[in-house]
């Protein structure tokens, strides 16, 4: 967690407060430690953009959820309209 915080720019309860907004949810390692995927980094470091802009943690991560299924529907009415091989 302190190497993954400290790439962001964050604190590690900055990343804990993702987690209890159930942003991310990171693995754990047999010793216990978090770990993060590249695509939970990338959803911790729009929300640190968002809230560096003044935007509540809880309301970030709402944010960035609707962000996301936005962004998958587009891509599933992209590859419906346009298929692979036509």
């Amino acid at each position: 967690m302190g190497a993954a915080a400290e790439m962001l720019g964050v604190s590690p309860a900055f990343l804990r407060a993702l987690g209890a907004a159930k942003l991310i949810e990171p693995k754990r390692s047999s010793g216990g430690h978090r770990r993060y995927s590249r695509y939970q980094l990338r959803l911790a470091a729009r929300a640190r953009e968002l809230v560096d802009q003044g935007t509540p943690v809880e309301a970030a991560c709402r944010i960035i959820v609707l962000e996301d299924q936005l962004a998958e529907a587009l891509r599933i009415n992209n590859a419906r309209d346009h298929p692979a091989g036509h």
